[in-house]
């Protein structure tokens, strides 16, 4: 098995909050995240695809393919925007990336079958900070 990665980048703002709680309580346990204004990131994120080399091209996944597919199901769709107002698969949602990671998979996880039928999405790895990330493997 031949794991590939790509590795983009996005700028997008998002507020922690549960609007079951008071604002007391969003500010006790998420702090600043829960700022009523947002605040923003510079994402990365870190894609991984599992297969078997093509034997007529030598890929897994061609990662032009790849990355055409992260801009066209994600980034298109986040950079610039904030995940809580402008975001339809982050409706109704936490906008943790914890929350964020499982939406984005669901994005992915097709398109990349369409394209590669031979791989599968591994991995997924979203930098929220330089000191934070989320992981997730399907």
């Amino acid at each position: 098995m031949i794991y590939v990665t790509r590795k983009e980048h996005f700028n997008a703002a998002h507020r922690l909050y549960n609007p079951n709680w008071s604002e007391e309580r969003n500010q006790e346990v998420f702090g600043p995240c829960a700022n009523i204004n947002y605040h923003g990131h510079n994402f990365e994120i870190l894609v991984t695809v599992k297969g078997v080399p093509d034997p007529e091209t030598g890929f897994v996944i061609d990662l032009k393919v790849l990355g055409d597919i992260i801009k066209r199901e994600l980034i298109d769709k986040v950079d610039h925007k904030n995940l809580n107002l402008d975001v339809d698969f982050m409706q109704g949602k936490m906008a943790s990336c914890e929350i964020f990671v499982l939406e984005i998979w669901k994005l992915l996880a097709p398109a990349i079958g369409t394209a590669a039928p031979n791989a599968q999405l591994h991995y997924i790895k979203l930098i929220e900070t330089p000191k934070n990330f989320v992981e997730f493997y399907g």
